[in-house]
């Protein structure tokens, strides 16, 4: 979670009560008004749409009762992480993150909180209707035997350690807990998730339950109550803490993409929060493994972000299948982001090769001239800043294509979250941030 400026006014808004397919929760009236168009010669926003207030106790216990005792006055949110289209006109699958979670300081250590710990990670389908979403149907992310994998580290010693609200109560770890980020629907209608912990790329069946979790070689992840297996370069070990995979995405011929957020820490954090080159990995779903890797390079954080400097800040959250090999692939950071065209090139394949030895030096991830050093580079071609499009949201995490020029784009609103000590008030209940989930229609005038 990356932090918002806090706000101290409970934002609250209508809401008519629905009970949508399993989820009997209430479903909120009102939205923002759709943005202005700018002209017909750039991209502009044609339509908004925001989720209304949903208690998430009540969101969580109509999945699966009594997971919630207490959700600390936060809302139904996150589901920005994703978003997939589900056939039907103005409706689409999304995904949440594992659930609210910010850090707080203790004796100049920041720790990472949990304030619903019971909160299990959920597809939710949703569908636009006018300037409001409306959540359809959501499916929780379960284990073999029927029980939420929870949104909870998996490892001691290298994920962060859990804990309460208030940063006080250690948490138990979970090999369960699934940080999800992004979601395709398969054509036998299971789905394809991808995780930050692992990193991990997660199988679920069509009513949530998790049929086997990808995880790199080496991971040794014991105690999951569900099938892992470790079918990922073991490079990936070497993922940035809560910056593993979180872009997915679903070619016509069924092979998966899947992006990581931020460059591996080779041969250390220090390397990593510098670098400009991360990795896109190919996966087939048939034979059940990696079949290409890929050399992504980012622009300089500047030219993302003219208000940054700090190239750790930069992300990809999120790709996008356009056609055969070719991916839309967002640049961000939590102020900024860009859309980038690439092809996947069969000679830009680097699967297998000496950069995938963690012993190589200088590694991928420090290199300043890839291409230079003959690391076939993916090329790329900007699409749209959306920086400069008046109506986008702070954070976009999920887009699908709704067609050849338009795009739906929808931002993580981290649960109304904020980080630090004034997250809650003094009776633990949710300061929140007056950040909506918000979807927007974005009209290119190029398409794509």
């Amino acid at each position: 979670m990356s932090p918002h400026a806090p706000a101290r006014r409970r934002v609250r808004r209508p809401v008519v009560a629905g009970v949508p397919l399993a989820v009997a929760v209430a479903l909120m009236a009102a939205g923002t008004a759709s943005g202005a168009p700018s002209g017909s010669g750039a991209a502009h926003v044609t339509r908004t749409a925001t989720l209304g207030d949903i208690p998430l106790g009540a969101f969580s216990n109509a999945l699966l009762p009594g997971s919630v005792d207490n959700d600390r006055g936060v809302d139904l949110g996150g589901i920005g992480s994703d978003i997939y289209p589900a056939g039907r006109k103005g409706e689409y699958w999304t995904i949440t993150d594992r659930g609210p979670n910010g850090q707080i300081k203790v004796s100049g250590t920041k720790r990472r909180t949990f304030p619903v710990p019971g909160f299990d990670p959920a597809i939710v389908k949703i569908r636009v209707s006018g300037d409001t979403i409306k959540v359809l149907d959501a499916i929780p992310i379960t284990t073999s035997s029927g029980k939420g994998v929870t949104g909870l580290s998996n490892q001691q010693g290298r994920d962060e350690a859990p804990y309460s609200y208030n940063a006080q109560t250690p948490l138990s770890y979970n090999p369960n807990g699934l940080d999800t980020e992004g979601i395709v629907r398969a054509a036998d209608n299971s789905f394809w998730l991808v995780d930050e912990y692992g990193p991990s790329l997660v199988h679920v069946s069509a009513r949530g339950k998790v049929l086997t979790r990808y995880v790199p070689k080496g991971l040794r992840l014991t105690g999951a109550d569900y099938p892992v297996v470790e079918a990922l370069p073991a490079v990936l070990l070497h993922r940035k803490i809560n910056r593993g995979f979180e872009g997915l995405a679903q070619l016509p011929g069924g092979d998966l993409v899947m992006a990581l957020q931020s460059p591996l820490s080779l041969p250390d954090g220090n390397a990593g929060d510098a670098s400009l080159n991360t990795r896109l990995l190919r996966f087939s779903t048939k034979k059940k493994a990696v079949t290409a890797e890929y050399a992504y390079r980012f622009d300089p954080v500047n030219v993302v972000d003219p208000s940054e400097d700090d190239t750790s800040e930069l992300k990809i959250s999120s790709v996008v299948a356009v056609g055969d090999d070719r991916l839309l692939v967002e640049e961000r950071t939590d102020k900024a982001a860009r859309l980038q065209l690439v092809k996947l090139e069969r000679k830009s394949n680097i699967l297998g090769g000496r950069y995938d030895d963690d012993t190589t030096s200088p590694s991928l991830e420090q290199l300043d001239d890839p291409a230079g050093a003959g690391v076939p580079v993916l090329a790329k071609k900007l699409v749209v800043d959306l920086g400069t499009v008046s109506g986008v949201p702070l954070k976009i995490e999920g887009i699908a294509r709704v067609d050849h020029d338009t795009l739906a784009l929808i931002n993580d609103n981290d649960f109304g979250m904020t980080d630090g000590a004034g997250a809650f008030d003094a009776q633990g209940r949710l300061v929140d941030s007056g950040i909506e989930t918000t979807l927007v229609y974005l009209k290119l005038p190029h398409g794509i």
